[in-house]
């Protein structure tokens, strides 16, 4: 694809792409604005029209203008090659090297997919009883259905299947698309309509309601070359705007608690669609913003839900709060019937999400009688394993003991015999994938300070253990970074920065390093020799660090 990129490239300015989310203005030969993930008082965001590439100095992030993409949308690249590529005008199909008959087959379906999306909205408009349901029965104004692109299915069966055969499309083309049943009639058949629209704004799938009484409920496309349902995160393309101005975002359980919201004003809710939640949710999720909010019902599945959402935020660095003050409504559709003021500020009153987990349990059980304490300090212990810092579970621990009447000492000598059985069983599956290392923001911070002295400060004296980057767009932003952090300096010695720079850079390792080491040490035997071993390399560091 490095050609497609290329001709995406020659065919939109850095300037122009960015602009559409940052106001810029000129600043020499550069551009300068505000970072669109709010993270800064002044101005820290920086574009080179010259070389096509942009920094932010407060978020510590930068590239072109596939990594701007997907960083501000939240998208992976070839969600981002493919929305540029709309943009430019390029046709994407004569740069692929894969089966240009899968590809077609795509197309197809979106195409089937969007001219479907327009027949059931002509279809509602022209309905009477069916205005009267989405408009008076479910409360929805003309805003928000055209926003969400709301229609109607007939109730004949054949009536989509009429449309698109006459518009050219074959029953395998409409199959494969997701819109027959096993019959090869239409899918949807008198259901209020609600497509599923991708990050692009590509129609892919559709949910629907029924208007009458009957089963299911709500009937949802089925896995097709298009829609993956374990991936797919209902109302994000119209969501993502706000959850990256406002810095959060709000997880419902149904795509009518998500399409009430919007109305509402809490524009920064998205649902998982009829599906348990999935790490590549969290992880879509998180790229936007690391503030997530679940809004669960409080019942058994919502209990459970949450309880998977903690596991599966856990092992990925998440923080997760639960808002929980319905008013006595059963979900936010409801509550938002009844005053959408009051879920506006349900949305600000959340709360750690591992509280209210422990609040719904001591709810539950009473913890007077031992076999419940038992059971409580099981789950209790369960869930607090899955909090990383040290400082944050250590609070937990001694709020849990003291529910129970116990010594600290006591629950977390249970904690430990727990952890070695759930290490060898399956239900931490989770835990057993590599983990990829990360780095922390300072530690970036400095190596980009250090390669762009490396590069552009004419340091010979001072060795920088650094690779120096191949990639022009990357030397390019390394080159911003310098004239942003070093230039400007009258007399300046740049080769006093760089050791002084390096010193920092060292210690930071060394403390990540010591952090990373304490962790393993943690899990050791104190007998073992590879306790004596890791003890040793701690006592090393730190000497070297003084």
């Amino acid at each position: 694809m490095q050609d497609a990129k290329e001709e995406i490239k020659s065919r939109l300015a850095v300037e122009d792409v960015v602009g559409q989310y940052v106001e810029l203005k000129r600043a020499g030969r550069n551009l300068k604005g505000h970072s669109p993930w709010g993270v800064d008082k002044t101005p820290s965001f920086m574009v080179s029209p010259e070389k096509g590439i942009w920094h932010d100095f407060s978020a510590n992030k930068g590239g072109d203008i596939f990594t701007f993409i997907m960083e501000v949308e939240g998208i992976s690249f070839k969600e981002a090659l493919e929305k540029l590529a709309a943009q430019a005008g390029v046709d994407l199909t004569k740069f692929r090297g894969g089966d240009p008959a899968v590809t077609k087959r795509k197309l197809r379906a979106k195409e089937a997919l969007e001219l479907a999306t327009k027949y059931y909205q002509a279809c509602l408009v022209r309905n009477r009883e069916v205005c009267e349901y989405v408009f008076y029965k479910r409360g929805l104004n003309r805003g928000t259905v055209g926003e969400f692109r709301i229609g109607y299915s007939p109730a004949s069966g054949q009536a989509l299947i009429e449309v698109l055969k006459k518009r050219g499309f074959t029953e395998r083309e409409l199959d494969e698309a997701g819109l027959l049943n096993r019959f090869k009639k239409d899918l949807f058949k008198h259901r209020m309509m609600v497509p599923f629209i991708d990050t692009t704004g590509n129609v892919i799938g559709f949910t629907a309601r029924i208007l009458d009484k009957g089963e299911p409920k709500y009937l949802n496309t089925p896995e097709t070359l298009l829609f993956n349902k374990s991936r797919f995160i209902f109302g994000l393309h119209n969501a993502k705007e706000s959850i990256r101005r406002s810095g959060f975002v709000v997880i419902v359980e149904g795509n009518m608690d998500v399409i009430s919201s919007h109305q509402a004003g809490v524009k920064e809710a998205v649902a998982t669609s009829g599906t348990a939640m999935t790490e590549q949710h969290l992880k879509a999720l998180s790229n936007l913003t690391n503030d997530i909010r679940l809004a669960y019902d409080g019942d058994a599945a919502g209990i459970k839900a949450t309880e998977r959402a903690i596991m599966l935020a856990g092992d990925l660095g998440i923080n997760l709060t639960v808002i929980s003050d319905y008013h006595g409504a059963k979900d936010p559709d409801e509550l938002i019937q009844k005053d959408p003021a009051l879920w506006q500020q349900a949305v600000k009153n959340h709360i750690p999400a591992v509280d209210w987990l422990l609040q719904k349990y001591e709810e539950n059980l009473n913890l007077r009688e031992a076999p419940d304490k038992k059971q409580y300090s099981d789950i209790a212990l369960k869930l607090l394993s899955y909090v990383k810092d040290e400082v944050e579970r250590a609070a937990y621990e001694t709020k849990v003991a003291k529910k129970l009447g116990v010594e600290v000492a006591i629950l977390r000598e249970k904690g430990d015999r727990l952890n070695k059985k759930l290490e060898q069983s399956t239900h931490r599956k989770y835990l057993k994938k590599p983990k990829t290392t990360i780095v922390p923001d300072h530690i970036k911070k400095l190596e980009d300070s250090l390669l762009a002295l490396k590069l552009f400060g004419g340091i010979t004296k001072v060795k920088i253990p650094l690779d120096t980057p191949e990639d022009d767009a990357r030397a390019d932003e390394l080159e911003l970074v310098f004239n942003q952090d070093h230039q400007g300096i009258k007399d300046p010695d740049y080769e006093k920065e760089a050791a002084d720079l390096l010193k920092r850079y060292q210690s930071e390792l060394n403390k990540q390093k010591i952090a990373e080491l304490n962790q393993k040490l943690a899990d050791l035997d104190e007998d073992s020799d590879e306790y004596e071993n890791i003890l040793a390399q701690i006592v090393e560091l730190q000497n070297s660090s003084k």
